[in-house]
């Protein structure tokens, strides 16, 4: 390489610069919160929890370090290609109007089902989300995807709650949100139905949303032998990372519990 043997114990003997010395011990923060992430986050997550530890550092410092050590944020899915419209429904109209943004908690929820493959079968899981904060505030599985798997959700979700006004549901045109049975468990709880125009995925974006990060972050790097495992994993991701730890651009950066903490935090000082 036409470089003088001298020269080059020269250069090996030189101490590392505190710029690189510097880098190799942020380093070893970043691998920390990308594998606490489940190696889900990109440069600006793990940027964020490095602020979260007190590290000084510009999120442009964590990609080069990331880039280096080929440390990747976890890629989705491409969105089918079509035309996405719908007629609107006739169980109930559709009130979220996709207004996602809300002030506050239990002023409107979202609800949907997805099915996650085993080698025993399908699992369906059915998920009720709080707009405010981005929470998973409900949650039921089941091998079959009926009435009782989208009530079980429902009824966690008002246990955990306990709301003391009127909530909007927003879900799909779903059988399962058409039954008398659903429709008798909201006007019982005080809990005013919103439907999506039938077909129209973006009507209902924040649970398709929610699915879509369980099945990039956790799900589509899973081979599950039975349902029993699939819903062990779901449960952790949800309990044990979305709604405690995972960052949402949406909620300042706060993971969903965070960012009601704060709030409530912010309620009592006033």
């Amino acid at each position: 390489m036409s470089v003088h043997p001298s020269g080059y114990y020269a250069w090996k003997a030189k101490p590392h610069s505190p710029r690189a010395r510097e880098d190799q011990r942020l380093l070893g923060q970043i691998k920390q919160a990308w594998l606490e992430s489940g190696c889900v986050y990109g440069y600006r997550k793990v940027h964020d929890d490095l602020q979260a530890l007190g590290e000084r550092c510009g999120k442009h410092r964590v990609a080069r370090l990331m880039k280096q050590e080929s440390l990747r944020s976890q890629t989705g899915y491409h969105r089918r290609p079509g035309h996405y419209s719908g007629r609107p429904a006739v169980v109930a109209p559709n009130h979220l109007q996709r207004q996602f943004n809300v002030d506050a908690p239990n002023k409107a929820w979202v609800t949907d089902i997805t099915y996650i493959r085993t080698h025993e079968g399908w699992l369906y899981l059915a998920v009720v989300l709080d707009l405010f904060s981005r929470q998973v505030i409900g949650w039921s599985m089941q091998s079959r995807i009926n009435r009782e798997l989208v009530l079980n959700a429902l009824l966690m979700a008002v246990w955990r709650r306990q709301p003391t006004q009127e909530v909007l549901v927003h879900s799909d045109q779903g059988s399962q949100f058409s039954s008398y049975d659903w429709q008798d468990f909201l006007k019982a709880h005080r809990l005013v139905p919103s439907m999506s125009r039938r077909g129209n995925c973006h009507d209902n974006a924040v649970a398709e949303s929610f699915f879509q990060l369980l099945k990039r972050e956790r799900i589509k790097r899973k081979t599950y032998h039975d349902r029993e495992e699939a819903r062990r994993d779901i449960f952790d991701y949800i309990e044990l990372f979305y709604n405690p730890k995972r960052r949402h651009g949406s909620a300042n950066g706060l993971s969903p519990v965070e960012f009601e903490r704060q709030y409530f935090q912010r309620l009592k000082s006033v």
